[in-house]
């Protein structure tokens, strides 16, 4: 990965805590990079003011004067000694707003606020961030309210049995991305893969109930191929054998249950889909998100900035 020396900072006009810029900052001051905040003052934004509903900042109200919100966010950030830039942008909607903007932004890493959305959020993509998981060209770092340890454990997600269509670059890719990251910041790397035993995947494409009666040895052997295959990816990276995690689950269930244990940052893949194949079939990304404890970085192939729908 590139060194990251510009860092963009989607900032929600809408809400009083910005988590993202804490840790944006906090990456600013272990990376030496700039920061970069974004308003982009939207319809549904504008609605919301008009009818009252927006929380306070200090004295202020939010939106009430966007410039004068950007550089109230902005003093304490230079106060600290960090180089902070803001910029106000108007569009709908949102994520194509950003996206527009971005391609003369020198941003190597965007930084955006997540929260819980229902599954029809998901399946009619009603939300940004479920947008920019998809056509955002640099890494997106969707952050939570929790707190960092300092410096953050990274997680790397990774899937080299290349189920879901994934190619082999994207492993790399997110093996690249977190690697590159943990050493610049000092932090912990951990990798992990869950993935479900042979026959029981084989069961399920098939349509057929699950199969039985494998054997122990069979499974064991099973593992040690999965771990082996995870081994080859990582030892390229020089990530320990016991920060390895290799077990047969479901990648929704097991990565949350794991990040819960020992992640701040999970580092994981997405593929752009579209229409009634995105719908029934997801992305791993997405559904991981919305039970992660913790942030997630999200990345994409290589060669993804180059096919940006708009």
């Amino acid at each position: 990965m590139d060194q990251i020396t510009d860092i963009l900072v989607i900032v929600n006009p809408l809400v009083r805590d910005q988590a993202a810029i804490e840790k944006a900052a906090a990456l600013a001051r272990w990376l030496g990079a700039g920061i970069e905040l974004l308003v982009c003052d939207t319809k549904s934004a504008r609605e919301t003011h008009m009818e009252g509903e927006l929380p306070h900042l200090g004295n202020a109200l939010l939106n009430d004067n966007l410039d004068s919100l950007l550089e109230q966010l902005a003093e304490p950030l230079r106060d600290d000694g960090l180089d902070v830039t803001t910029y106000l942008i108007s569009g709908d909607p949102l994520h194509e707003a950003v996206i527009h903007w971005m391609r003369d932004s020198p941003a190597d890493v965007v930084v955006m606020d997540t929260h819980h959305h229902s599954f029809a959020e998901r399946a009619f993509a009603a939300s940004t961030d479920w947008h920019l998981i998809r056509t955002c060209p640099v890494p997106l770092l969707l952050t939570k309210p929790k707190s960092w340890g300092s410096p953050p454990v990274l997680m790397a997600a990774v899937d080299p049995g290349h189920v879901n269509d994934a190619p082999a670059a994207l492993d790399h890719r997110i093996l690249d991305v977190a690697d590159s990251m943990a050493k610049r910041i000092g932090a912990k790397l951990y990798a992990i893969h869950a993935y479900l035993p042979a026959t029981i995947a084989t069961a399920a494409v098939g349509g057929m109930p699950p199969m039985v009666g494998m054997s122990a040895e069979a499974l064991a052997s099973e593992l040690e191929l999965r771990r082996w295959q995870i081994k080859r990816l990582t030892d390229e990276f020089g990530i320990l054998d016991e920060y390895l995690h290799v077990a047969p689950g479901i990648a929704a269930e097991y990565v949350p249950r794991m990040a819960a244990e020992c992640a701040d940052i999970v580092v994981m893949g997405a593929i752009s889909r579209s229409g009634l194949k995105r719908l029934l079939i997801g992305s791993t990304a997405e559904r991981v998100l919305e039970t992660l404890p913790c942030d997630v970085l999200v990345v994409k192939h290589p060669d993804f900035a180059q096919n940006l729908p708009f």
